[in-house]
């Protein structure tokens, strides 16, 4: 788990999220020229002839008083505390400025190793305005242009020199990617912090405080945990600017490549349409599921509060009958420990395979009690069932023909399943084919 950390710091809009995104060869920080799109610490591992480390993009630092600005310093302290290396990039077309004066004073006094980068310097005769950046004390610029890849490669090389040898983390195909979706201003941000035991996201109670997917790798008992932070999700009418779009787009693309998606409600109020459609993202992409009711503590409870509060959930939120509800408070600590299990638990279930003899003793059982339906005069006939995959769990229904196969039946047969094995906090999908050619020989 310890590989090197390098920590890309500066000035909002000198292209550190474009760098970030060319240094580890994914398009994950959103780039914008809007200053201020990137306020969280955002991860990403870089492997280059044969060494790797975690490459840190942090926020645009302003030094200014309003409460944004003082959370991106903040982060970006954390961000150097943590860091074996900086990257200080600055703008080869704008010259040195007064913020570039101020950070470059912080990092001196921060006694970590920096390497200067003048990035956009994709223009030839630049020689004189890459000389100007030796004022900042911090020894030679490295011209670079992160737009283009241009002098990265000798950057990385760079890099590599200053960097500690790094343990190879092992166990990575026992790794659970685990996305945090909810609403905006849900507490996603607080979950992750108490999860991580530091100020890994900035909290504040303004909506749409993260933009960014924000990664977070845990170790617990001897298990991987990638933890997703993901931007809150908003009605699309209330979708204005592009940099939200595609922050938005990149929390649905978080939720449906994850293992295990916790659906975060807000205890404080009711569970709205936009609740319901979000949870529906990971349905439909057949995620397993944690429903996850936050700020529990904000609650005055007696001993029915939570039984029904329950009730209301499986009410609103029927088609996720299939997961577990948890009552936390991101912000005390309730519960928040028990996730792991719960964690643990739903992807055993999302990845459950049933042997096919098992599933068609159960099939024999299920039609004996209640037979297959008739239509027109015709008899669904089922010859067997088994299951083609998982993650989700996916089992086909060979018939005579699938049009008698009513989708209540089709729901009968899923809550069958769930009877016999389980499969809780996991979506089942069943398929009904017909019964082929080379399957009759």
């Amino acid at each position: 788990m310890s590989l090197p950390v390098v920590a890309i710091v500066g000035r909002p809009n000198v292209g550190k999220s474009t760098m970030f995104n060319r240094l580890i060869q994914k398009r994950v920080a959103i780039e914008e020229s809007t200053p201020g799109v990137t306020r969280d610490r955002i991860y990403g591992r870089v492997e280059w002839t044969g060494s790797e480390f975690w490459l840190i993009d942090t926020g645009g630092l302003t030094f200014e008083e309003d409460k944004i600005s003082q959370e991106i310093h903040r982060q970006v302290k954390l961000a150097l505390d943590e860091a074996n290396l900086l990257i200080f990039l600055v703008d080869v077309r704008s010259g040195p400025v007064f913020l570039d004066f101020e950070i470059a004073a912080m990092l001196r006094k921060n006694e970590k190793p920096v390497i200067l980068v003048a990035n956009k310097a994709e223009s030839a005769n630049l020689d004189a305005s890459i000389a100007e950046f030796y004022a900042l004390g911090l020894g030679e610029p490295y011209p670079t242009s992160a737009a283009h890849g241009l002098g990265t490669g000798d950057l990385l090389d760079e890099i590599k020199k200053h960097l500690p040898p790094g343990e190879v983390q092992e166990g990575k195909e026992d790794l659970l990617r685990v996305a945090i979706i909810g609403r905006p201003n849900v507490g996603k941000s607080s979950l992750v912090n108490k999860i991580s035991g530091t100020e890994r996201v900035i909290v504040t109670d303004i909506p749409g405080t993260t933009r960014d997917s924000i990664d977070l790798l845990i170790e617990q008992n001897g298990r991987c945990y990638l933890f997703v932070d993901t931007a809150g999700i908003r009605r699309k009418s209330k979708v204005e600017e592009a940099v939200e779009y595609y922050s938005v787009l990149r929390s649905i693309r978080a939720a449906e490549s994850a293992d295990v998606v916790l659906m975060l409600l807000d205890a404080a109020e009711e569970i709205s349409e936009q609740d319901k459609r979000i949870a529906g993202i990971a349905h439909e992409a057949g995620r397993a599921m944690i429903l996850v009711v936050n700020k529990w503590d904000k609650v005055e409870k007696d001993e029915k509060t939570m039984d029904a509060f329950r009730e209301n959930i499986r009410k609103e939120l029927a088609y996720l009958a299939y997961a577990p509800i948890v009552f936390i408070s991101a912000l005390t600590g309730q519960r928040v420990q028990r996730l792991y299990e719960l964690i643990d638990y739903v992807a055993e279930q999302h990845a459950m395979r049933v042997k096919t003899s098992r599933l068609n003793e159960l099939l024999e059982d299920a039609t004996a009690v209640v037979p297959p339906p008739t239509k027109k005069g015709k008899q669904l006939k089922i010859y067997y069932l088994t299951q083609i995959r998982v993650k989700p769990p996916t089992f086909a229904v060979i018939v005579n023909d699938p049009e008698l196969a009513h989708f209540s039946y089709v729901r009968f047969l899923e809550n069958k399943l769930r009877e016999a094995y389980g499969f809780e906090g996991t979506p089942i999908r069943i398929v009904v084919r017909k019964k082929t050619k080379k399957e009759d020989a």
